[in-house]
């Protein structure tokens, strides 16, 4: 089976393959006009989270079946400047973002979820530990290793818990509705005690050098209710993605297949 993995009329739909081939393409051009609507967004935005920083990141620009289970995900080099264009309906230079997250477990099955800090830019939202991908240096490139360590990274940035990249197993990619990839890694399970006490080290490491983690606190859900008791809102894909990981023990392995989180 071959073709684009288009994405949903609304929600997110979660696709499993077990090969990830990314293809850089270029980035298209902003329409005339569109770059000063751009930066004035880009601006207002700043103001409003002085943490926005316009660094380099990666975009996602498209996503394919390249088999039964295997995608191409074609991505392109921008800036975060330019993911201010989500706030104009339409807008033909906007690119979707691609980010990276890790599901750890503990050892009853639930996943570790934190909620960011009041100081970054999605103050209060709940999600998996993860970022925004980010392009290559020179003479490097960006493939699924590169993911792997990148999601293990983050990981530790934001949790306290180290995973060698190579215990990170490819789980899934989201796929949003306005073109937003994210690609999934699943750590193996550790006791929730341990994660806690990484975490709580730390947030002493960051404090004692005057700094403040991303992750304001953690918690351990099973279901979309754990998620929903803890209040505040979620990222879009977190629902679907807590659903899917408790209902895998009895699911098939079958290659590539979609879920839609409306079901």
């Amino acid at each position: 089976m071959t073709g684009p993995v288009p994405p949903p009329a609304r929600g997110v739909v979660l696709v499993e393959a077990r090969r990830i081939r990314l293809v850089e393409v270029g980035a298209p051009a902003l329409p005339p006009g569109e770059r000063s609507a751009m930066d004035r967004a880009w601006d207002a935005a700043v103001e409003a989270a002085p943490a926005l920083f316009d660094g380099p990141v990666a975009a996602c620009v498209g996503l394919d079946r390249d088999g039964p289970d295997s995608l191409v995900l074609s991505w392109a080099r921008t800036t975060y400047r330019r993911h201010v264009l989500r706030r104009f309906p339409g807008a033909p230079g906007w690119l979707p973002s691609l980010f990276v997250a890790v599901l750890q477990p503990d050892e009853d099955g639930r996943l570790l979820i934190g909620r960011m800090a009041p100081w970054t830019a999605a103050l209060g939202r709940l999600q998996l530990p993860g970022g925004s991908a980010e392009p290559p240096e020179d003479h490097e490139v960006l493939d699924l290793a590169a993911l792997r360590r990148h999601a293990a990274r983050e990981l530790a940035e934001e949790t306290g818990t180290v995973v060698p990249p190579g215990d990170l197993a490819l789980w899934h990619v989201t796929r949003a509705a306005n073109g937003t990839a994210g690609v999934l890694f699943l750590a193996p399970p550790r006791p929730e005690a341990l994660l806690r006490e990484c975490f709580a080290a730390l947030v002493a490491s960051d404090t004692a050098r005057g700094q403040e983690p991303e992750f304001d606190r953690i918690a351990f859900v099973g279901s979309p209710a754990d998620v929903a008791a803890l209040g505040g809102r979620a990222v879009d894909y977190l629902g679907a993605v807590v659903r899917r990981f408790a209902g895998r023990a009895q699911e098939p392995a079958d290659g590539l297949r979609a879920e839609d989180p409306r079901a």
